[in-house]
C-alpha cells in the first residue's frame, strides 16, 4: 500500500498516541534536553547583550559602512525568511495536493517557520537606526499627518511579514487543537490537564467540531499557501527594485522562492534527523518521509542552479560591462572565496543525492542538509555585500568587514531558534496525533 513506507509496522493508535504525547507528558527532562536548552540560552542572553548595546551606542558597532550600509542585518533577515518556508509550504501545499507524506513533519515544521519568522523580524526593526520607532511603520492615525512611506521595500517587509506570521500562527494553533484535547485527556496532573483543556478551546471530538475544524483548516491552508509566494517575492523585490548591478534582476523574486523552499527543506532535514533519533521517533517519522524530502530539496536545488546560471547567463549576453563586471568580481575578487564556498555548498554538495544509498544514509543526508544551510547563508552574503561593495564609481568602493557584534547577533538569534526549538519539544506535541492515526486508519482500511 502506498502508506506502508509511511508508518513503520505494527503502530496502533495507542502506540501513536502514547509515542507522542509521552514525550511533553511522561518522560523526565533528559541531560542532553537540558545541555542543550542551557547552551541555546546562553546565546540568548548574548543577543539581548548585542541588542541592548546596540541600542546604547548605534548601528556603529557593525561593520556597515558607505557604500555597504546593508550589512548582516539583512543577510540574516532574508536568511531566516527562507528557512520559515518550509513549515507553511509542507503544511499548507503539500495539504492542499493531499500529499500524505505531510503527516508526521508538518507539525514541526510549523513551528520552526514560526520561530524563524520571530528571528527574522528581529533584523528590519535593529536595522533601522533608530529602533525605538519602529512603529512609525505602521498606517496608524497620525495627528502630525506623518504617514509610512509606501514606495519604501521596507514598508512591504513589514506588511508581508505581519501578514505571513499571523496565518503562519492561526494556521499551527488551528492543527493544534485536537492533540491539546487528548494532551488534556492524558495529562497526569491538574495543572497540566487545565492549562491544556484551557489551550484546546473546549474541542470534544464531536462530528460538529470537526466538521468546523477541517473547513478552517483548508481555508488557512489557502491563505497560507500564496504567501509562500508572495512573502519571499517581496524580499527578493527589495532588491530587484534597486538600479545597482546584480539586484537590478526580473529572476530574482522566482529565484528567492526556490531558494527559500531549498534552504527551508534544509533546516527541516538538519533538525528533525538527530531529534528523530534522540527520541525514538523512527516509527513516525520513516526513512520515506526523508527521502521524499531529500528529493524535493534536490529539486528545488536545481531551481537554485538555474537561477545561478540565468543570472550569469543573462548579465554576458546583455553586453551590460557592470553587470558582467559583479559576476567576474564575484568569482575572482576578494570575496572569491565565499563564491566558491557557495558553489561548493549549494551546487556541488547535493548532487550527492542522486545516489540512492547516500540519499537513504542519514548521516550524508544530515551533512548534506548542513552544507546547504551554510550554503544558503553564503548566498545571501554574497547578493548583499558584493553587489554593494563595488558599484558603477571606483572611487565609492570598500571593503566589509564583519565586527564582534555582527556576529554575537547572527548567532544569539540561532540559540533563540534553538531555545524555541527545545521549549517546543517539552511542551507541545511536535507530531500531529490526530492526522497520524487517520492515517494509520486509512492504511488499515485499504488492507
Amino acid at each position: 500500500m502506498a502508506n506502508e513506507a509511511l508508518i513503520a509496522p505494527g503502530q496502533t493508535f495507542e502506540s501513536v498516541t502514547r509515542t507522542i504525547s509521552d514525550i511533553p507528558l511522561l518522560r523526565p527532562y533528559p541531560r542532553f534536553w537540558w545541555t542543550g536548552f542551557c547552551a541555546a540560552f546562553v546565546l540568548v542572553l548574548l543577543l539581548l547583550a548585542s541588542i541592548a548595546w546596540l541600542f546604547a551606542r548605534g548601528v556603529g558597532i557593525w561593520g556597515i559602512n558607505v557604500p555597504i550600509a546593508w550589512g548582516f542585518a539583512i543577510v540574516n533577515f532574508v536568511w531566516w525568511i527562507g528557512i520559515g518556508h518550509a513549515g507553511t509550504f509542507i503544511s499548507a501545499i503539500l495539504l492542499l495536493l493531499h500529499q500524505q507524506w505531510r503527516t508526521s513533519i508538518n507539525r514541526f515544521t510549523e513551528a520552526m517557520t514560526l520561530f524563524a519568522v520571530a528571528c527574522a523580524s528581529i533584523y528590519p526593526v535593529l536595522h533601522l537606526g533608530r529602533p525605538q520607532f519602529f512603529y512609525w511603520l505602521v498606517p496608524y492615525p497620525d495627528s502630525m499627518g506623518l504617514w509610512p512611506q509606501f514606495r519604501s521595500p521596507l514598508e512591504w517587509d513589514v506588511f508581508a511579514v505581519s501578514t505571513y506570521a499571523s496565518v503562519s500562527l492561526l494556521f499551527w494553533y488551528v492543527g493544534l487543537l485536537p492533540d491539546l484535547a487528548t494532551m488534556r485527556d492524558r495529562a497526569g496532573t491538574r495543572f497540566k490537564e487545565r492549562l491544556y483543556g484551557l489551550l484546546s478551546l473546549g474541542w470534544r471530538g464531536d462530528a460538529r467540531h470537526w466538521m468546523h475544524y477541517q473547513k478552517l483548516y483548508i481555508l488557512l491552508a489557502g491563505l497560507a499557501a500564496p504567501l509562500v509566494i508572495s512573502v519571499h517575492t517581496i524580499v527578493g523585490l527589495d532588491f530587484a527594485v534597486s538600479i545597482l548591478p546584480g539586484w537590478h534582476s526580473t529572476i530574482f523574486p522566482p529565484y528567492f522562492v526556490a531558494g527559500a523552499i531549498f534552504s527551508g527543506f534544509s533546516m527541516v532535514l538538519t533538525l528533525i534527523i538527530p531529534l528523530r533519533a534522540v527520541y525514538k521517533l523512527q516509527g513516525l517519522i520513516t526513512a520515506r518521509h526523508l527521502d521524499l524530502m531529500a528529493k524535493v530539496m534536490m529539486a528545488t536545488g536545481w531551481i537554485v542552479i538555474y537561477g545561478y546560471f540565468s543570472e550569469f547567463f543573462n548579465a554576458w549576453r546583455s553586453g551590460d560591462v557592470f553587470d558582467r563586471f559583479v559576476d567576474v568580481n564575484r568569482a575572482v575578487g576578494p570575496y572569491a572565496g565565499y563564491f566558491w564556498a557557495l558553489m561548493a555548498c549549494n551546487v556541488v554538495a547535493p548532487q550527492l543525492l542522486w545516489v540512492r544509498r547516500l540519499r537513504h544514509n542519514v548521516v550524508v543526508l544530515f551533512i548534506v542538509a548542513l552544507l546547504v544551510n551554510v550554503g544558503m547563508w553564503i548566498e545571501r552574503f554574497m547578493i548583499v555585500i558584493t553587489s554593494l561593495h563595488r558599484d558603477y564609481l571606483p572611487s565609492s568602493w570598500g571593503m566589509f568587514h564583519a565586527t564582534f557584534w555582527d556576529y554575537s547577533t547572527l548567532f544569539g538569534t540561532v540559540g533563540l531558534f534553538a531555545a524555541l526549538l527545545f521549549l517546543f519539544m517539552r511542551l507541545l506535541p511536535a507530531i500531529s496525533m490526530s492526522e497520524t492515526r487517520g492515517l494509520l486508519a486509512t492504511d488499515k482500511a485499504d488492507q
